[in-house]
């Protein structure tokens, strides 16, 4: 009888570490679907066994260490999506602003062009036309100037657009690198 108590202790102690076993799987896979950060301590708490099993116990370590690594990547990729998709809005915005500031740029300047034309045509027929024809002229040119100026406006408008775009892709550049000094910071705690 005596040769049985310890085999019995040693299958109830074996029980009860496939049980904390269970315990600690369980608890990994709640943490996952729970998006949390994978800690030794975490696992172990949710678990409701010491953290000193699951150093001690190697298969409770493996699980835990293989648990907690899988986090650490999940959680870097998400960091580096996250950077990409800023860094592709900033970028976006910017190559918008400056595709639109060069289209507005030929726009002036054909409406320059334009202009000069119209004001040789002037001058021209200001020699050759009567008063009548001059003055519709001359509303004429009035309104170019207008034109010019509205798009003169609307050209240091996109300018200053441009300018805040590229303001905006700098404080987001020196905000990324903030934050990746900050996980770097982080992984090595």
């Amino acid at each position: 009888m005596k040769s049985s108590a310890p085999a019995a202790a040693i299958a109830a102690r074996k029980q009860q570490t496939e049980h904390k076993l269970v315990q600690l799987q369980k608890a990994i896979s709640q943490l996952r679907r729970e998006r949390g950060r994978l800690t030794v301590r975490s696992i172990a708490e949710r678990a409701g066994v010491s953290a000193t099993f699951c150093y001690e116990n190697a298969e409770a370590r493996n699980l835990v260490k293989d648990a907690v690594s899988d986090s650490r990547s999940r959680h870097d990729q998400a960091g580096r999506d996250e950077h990409e998709r800023i860094e592709a809005t900033w970028r976006e915005r910017a190559l918008n602003a400056e595709a639109e500031l060069g289209r507005t740029q030929k726009e002036v300047l054909a409406q320059r062009q334009h202009i000069g034309d119209l004001m040789g045509q002037i001058r021209d027929f200001d020699q050759m036309v009567p008063g009548e024809s001059v003055q519709a002229l001359v509303t004429e040119n009035t309104t170019l100037k207008r034109r010019v100026q509205q798009l003169t406006g609307e050209h240091r408008n996109l300018q200053e657009r441009l300018e805040g775009a590229r303001s905006n892709l700098r404080f987001a550049n020196k905000r990324i690198a903030d934050l990746e000094a900050q996980l770097l910071e982080h992984d090595r705690s």
